[in-house]
């Protein structure tokens, strides 16, 4: 059955700014008012979620029942607007962002991209963003101008809501229009592109299944210091995709937004097609500190995604004119753009970590929910931090600029740093611990193992090892604690990815010491080990 949703129509006036490089641009006021809302049915632009890991399919959802035919200038088409955005997020979108490049990440050509983008921001009152001025430019994954991949309606859909979205929220930012081969891994080779032609802000739209030995996959192409970049949690509702799950890019939940009369101006829910929880491959990242969830949490931060407070986009290859469109895959160019306008990431940092530092300077989405889960916050919104819209949404720019320290763990919870691991040892100084147990990840051989030690008396320490061996062989790991002789441990075969298992030892401290650092080998002669320390 469609979702049914509905449709807002706004109010819109000009005023005279100055936007890049000198040229007049023009800014909506907020709208004033929303017409009665209807219900609309809605189908989204590409395939289904595909199972095979490897394979993406696009977010964007569009409203099959309100499509318009061209509208003369100064004519409102159905959905949020510019200013609307601009109004509800509170963004310096007409002073900020210039010369920064905001690239997009797509699957296929969309070949009117460049001509529906024009008719976007002319009917908005915005600056031209075209080749000619440099603002605007399409390349293939490899960076190349032609040929471009064959076209496709459905992800054209896709590229005309995500360019239509950098317009909005960043008018004066560059848009760089990267369009991979095809739905699969090479939308990874179309990130790594993006970022070796210099941009620091790169959205992606999309998602498929995780799948083992992702997170290597993903310290490969993903692992971008001072480069931000968003993913959409999907619009499948309670439930993880990938890239989102990845702990190196900002995950980016959903909201349904709407006009109010309260001090901001608008409300804001959870909207229960965003998706949220617990990844499955990605460790946690240093900056997350929720306890229900040992891994990565899936969402960070959120914008609108609901089709049925949607934004507007105009779009004629696969279209016929103005649609309202939504699906997270609006909240992630969204997302991306408000980097933009909030200055260039430090070098040497993860752009995704710096909400973390500046929780205050969100919107805090404290009600709605996806689904059924537990704990309830994974699927629940509420205050603070929860899955479905992560900390909230922006209220400017301040909680995506560089600066300020994440908050410290709590003190009986332990975060581990996940340093890439090699075949040499990798020392990695873990601070701030004062209970009886840490978790900590490494993938070893091959096997996605989670880690717990816990002091059972002075001078021992025990592990207990849960993992998932995905092969019927034995890994048998080799441990040394402190310097200590080494422990054998044997990882039995489980033939299964989804059965875990546990393994346990009992390790020798050295007299006085208050640290456990555990080296992790495989006896095998696997790639990885790991170090766990305990301060």
């Amino acid at each position: 059955m469609p979702r049914r949703t509905a449709v807002a129509l706004v109010a819109v006036t000009t005023l005279g700014l100055v936007g890049l490089g000198g040229v007049a641009m023009a800014a909506q006021a907020p709208a004033l008012k929303t017409a009665p809302q209807a219900a609309h049915p809605t189908r989204h632009t590409c395939s289904a979620m595909p199972t095979t890991p490897g394979h993406f399919t696009c977010f964007a959802e569009v409203q099959t029942d309100t499509v318009q035919a061209f509208v003369a200038a100064q004519a409102n088409p159905a959905g949020l607007g510019p200013a609307d955005l601009q109004n509800a997020y509170k963004l310096p979108s007409a002073t900020a962002g210039a010369g920064a490049t905001v690239a997009i990440v797509d699957a296929f050509d969309d070949p009117k991209a460049e001509s529906d983008l024009a008719t976007y921001r002319s009917q908005f009152g915005l600056p031209p963003c075209t080749t000619a001025n440099g603002c605007f430019r399409k390349v293939n994954q490899t960076g190349a101008a032609s040929p471009l991949p064959k076209a496709d309606a459905g992800w054209a859909g896709e590229i005309s809501l995500d360019v239509d979205m950098v317009s909005a929220v960043c008018p004066m930012c560059k848009i760089l229009l990267v369009e991979s081969n095809g739905p699969d891994n090479s939308l990874f080779t179309a990130i790594d592109t993006a970022a070796k032609m210099g941009a620091r802000y790169i959205s992606n739209s999309w998602g498929g299944s995780e799948s083992p030995g992702q997170d290597t996959f993903d310290q490969q192409h993903l692992n971008k210091p001072g480069v931000a970049i968003t993913a959409s949690s999907g619009d499948g509702g309670f439930g993880v995709i990938h890239p989102a799950s990845s702990r190196f890019v900002t995950a980016v939940g959903g909201t349904s937004l709407r006009r109010s009369s309260n001090a901001r101006g608008w409300t804001e829910t959870a909207w229960n097609g965003a998706g949220s929880g617990c990844a499955a491959q990605s460790p946690k990242p240093s900056w997350q500190h929720d306890t229900g969830c040992a891994r990565r949490t899936v969402a960070d931060v959120s914008a609108v995604a609901d089709p049925a407070t949607g934004v507007a986009v105009f779009l004629t290859f696969g279209g016929n004119g103005w649609s309202v469109f939504g699906g997270t895959s609006a909240s992630s160019p969204i997302i991306a753009s408000v980097y933009a306008l909030a200055g260039t990431p430090a070098s040497n940092t993860t752009p995704a970590s710096y909400p973390y530092a500046h929780t205050g300077n969100l919107f805090d989405v404290t009600s709605g929910s996806n689904g059924s889960c537990s704990p309830a916050y994974l699927c629940h919104a509420g205050t603070g931090f929860d899955g479905p819209t992560g900390l909230g949404t922006p209220n400017g720019v301040a909680a995506f600029a560089a600066g300020g320290s994440p908050p410290p763990p709590p003190s009986n919870h332990f975060e581990a740093e996940n340093a890439k691991l090699s075949q040499a040892t990798v020392a990695t100084n873990h601070t701030g611990f004062t209970g009886t147990g840490f978790v900590d990840y490494a993938n070893v051989a091959g096997s996605f193992v989670e880690w717990t030690v816990t002091r059972t008396a002075a001078g021992s320490a025990r592990i207990t090892i849960r993992y998932a061996n995905g092969t019927t062989a034995n890994r048998p790991m080799s441990i040394s604690v402190n310097g200590g002789a080494p422990v054998t441990v044997n990882f039995p075969g489980t033939g299964s990815w989804n059965t875990w298992s546990t393994a346990s030892v009992t390790v020798n401290l050295k007299a006085g010491s208050n640290t456990i650092r555990a080296t992790a080998t495989v006896a095998a002669g696997g790639p990885n080990v790991d170090w766990l320390e305990l301060a």
